[in-house]
């Protein structure tokens, strides 16, 4: 099991990222334009850089839904690799049955 805090601050910072994400992508529009006058540029990159850091998308870490951990994920499950085997192991992922050969 994780830390909570480690938790808790993954998800505060995928409430900033969806929080923030309209903003930060006008903001980049506006910095890759380059028909845009220099001046206008550089102060969206400005303001895209007064923005807090953890609300961007690539620092929202993709933890395990059951146990937190953060290593070892499956995206379509959202499931770390333990969870993933403990859960097929007794059934509870339909369709999916241990490998032996």
């Amino acid at each position: 099991m994780a830390k909570t805090s480690a938790i808790y601050r993954n998800a505060k910072r995928a409430n900033m990222s969806a929080r923030d994400k309209e903003k930060r992508i006008a903001l980049k529009n506006i910095v890759m334009d380059r028909a845009l006058p220099v001046e206008e540029r550089f102060d969206a990159s400005l303001k895209l850089a007064k923005l807090p850091r953890n609300g961007s998308r690539i620092r929202v870490r993709l933890r395990c839904k059951l146990t937190g951990r953060s290593r070892g994920n499956y995206r379509k499950f959202e499931l770390c690799r333990i969870a993933l085997r403990e859960l097929a192991s007794t059934g509870q992922i339909p369709g999916m049955v241990k490998s032996s050969w």
